[in-house]
């Protein structure tokens, strides 16, 4: 059964910084492609970057690009998100979660389980 555990996340004026972290547990973390999804309220989870689980190659989406680094430490069982120039619509509650492949793992509807998520507030 895999856990996941996010961290990091707070409140930060615009143009700030944070680094969110999450601890995975129950699966050969190594062998998985993890990504990062966001929601903020009264709207959809949404999938906002993702790291292959071998060749290093990362997605993300438009909103997010140049602003965000997401990175992985295989010997930790960690995946981070580097959030710099942070903006007020990237507040939301962030997630990560486990795929097997960029590709695949977008969709937020095919998961059943999910972390407690790390708040992240973005005040102008």
């Amino acid at each position: 059964q895999v856990q996941l555990v996010e961290s990091g996340g707070g409140l930060v004026q615009a143009g700030g910084s944070l680094r969110l972290s999450c601890a995975v547990s129950g699966r050969t973390f190594r062998r998985y492609a993890m990504g990062w999804f966001r929601q903020a309220p009264g709207k959809e989870r949404e999938f906002v970057a993702a790291i292959s689980r071998s060749d290093g190659s990362t997605y993300y989406i438009e909103s997010v690009k140049g602003r965000f680094t997401i990175s992985r430490d295989n010997a930790k069982n960690t995946v981070y998100l580097q959030m710099n120039s942070l903006k007020p619509e990237d507040t939301a509650v962030y997630y990560c979660q486990v795929g097997s492949t960029i590709a695949t793992m977008g969709n937020p509807h095919e998961y059943d389980y999910w972390g407690q998520g790390t708040q992240v507030t973005v005040s102008s």
